[in-house]
């Protein structure tokens, strides 16, 4: 998926957390009251497939999801889990509103830990008011900030989740690509690595839609060309974004104190907009990133890309590497669970299968 074009769907893991731990006990009574007010109102797939108040095009969406998620679990051999079982009309676009926060000299996420899920690189409010208070102190702390709508959450597995109306929005390749990513991170989900859990659900949705789309409507079919372009577009972009986010990352580094200003800052991130105007643009085969040279971008902001697109070419080799088996490819991640840092593990795991690869 093209993050600019979808960037109000990405999905937040375990905005539900703070029911079980918060750090302020205001917080965690409005997030359990959000929470469970939206577990209440769950109904079964079923009934709302009966449910004559529901739009027809909704009742379509949900059957493709359900096809989504029995594709995920019987083919893809993902996780069996009772989450997208159940329907919730929320009557508001967004489930819930997700802050991000980064430093202004250096290219690195303010986190916030939670027990289980160790640390985390943005908070979550079903209540947009609270969201905007939270960012609002943020700033004064002379932070980046980034909130936006969410559509879809996973608890990973806390709770039962259900497919809530805000996803019916989604166009249904969408649809089905956000059903195959959170069931990934039910899956396999790596204490302390957000980035990575992204990435790799952000990399197995893509891979798992196109094989979707292939076995369900044929390798001629309108969609699966469309999701083969998109796929192009998100390596050749997910490979300017690891670069270009790179080179600032250095510049940060190498800038000193003494010649910082807001101005300078603002004319470098600036460059990284000009740079795909020029270099990448003109090669795009979609829409996809259309807006990216528009868009208000700041560190907050940009570590999003960090997270869901930086280095998806270290999954692309593994996949190759493993016959595009999608069920080997899970299990050979999973065997990165205990790694400090996964993202490392998997680049010398990538090493050692071209090794073996070669003395054969």
């Amino acid at each position: 998926m093209g993050l600019v074009k979808h960037l109000p769907k990405i999905t937040a893991l375990a905005i539900a957390i703070p029911v079980l731990c918060g750090c302020q006990m205001g917080y965690l009574m409005k997030s359990g009251y959000g929470q469970m007010k939206l577990l209440s109102s769950r109904v079964p797939i079923d009934e709302a497939l009966q449910d004559p108040q529901l739009e027809e095009s909704k009742k379509q969406k949900l059957r493709l999801a359900q096809e989504a998620r029995e594709y995920a679990e019987k083919e893809l051999h993902l996780k069996p889990t009772k989450n997208y079982t159940s329907y919730v009309e929320l009557g508001r676009p967004y489930v819930t509103y997700v802050v991000s926060a980064a430093y202004r000299w250096e290219l690195k996420h303010y986190q916030w830990s939670y027990p289980f899920m160790g640390k985390m690189p943005y908070k979550g409010y079903f209540n947009e008011p609270d969201a905007l208070e939270e960012e609002n102190e943020l700033q004064k702390e002379d932070l980046d900030t980034y909130l936006r709508g969410v559509s879809a959450y996973s608890t990973l597995g806390w709770f039962n989740d259900p497919i809530l109306s805000s996803m019916l929005r989604y166009d249904d390749y969408d649809l089905v690509n956000t059903i195959i990513h959170e069931t990934v991170h039910a899956t396999l989900y790596i204490k302390n690595s957000a980035d990575f859990n992204e990435r790799l659900a952000t990399f197995l949705g893509n891979k798992g839609a196109e094989q979707f789309y292939l076995k369900k409507e044929g390798a001629d079919s309108p969609t699966l060309n469309q999701i083969k372009n998109e796929n192009v577009d998100n390596k050749a972009f997910s490979q300017f974004i690891s670069s270009e986010l790179k080179n600032l990352e250095k510049w940060y580094k190498d800038l000193p104190p003494s010649e910082r200003s807001e101005e300078k800052r603002q004319e470098r991130i600036r460059q990284i907009q000009e740079n795909f105007t020029k270099d990448l643009q003109p090669q795009l085969k979609t829409e996809n990133y259309k807006k990216f040279p528009e868009a208000k971008l700041n560190n907050a902001r940009l570590l999003l890309y960090k997270t869901y697109m930086q280095d998806l070419g270290d999954f692309e080799r593994l996949y190759e590497l493993l016959g595009k088996d999608y069920a080997r490819f899970i299990q050979e991640c999973k065997s990165l669970e205990k790694s400090e840092d996964p993202a490392v593990a998997l680049k010398e795991l990538i090493r050692s299968l071209e090794l073996h690869a070669k003395r054969e």
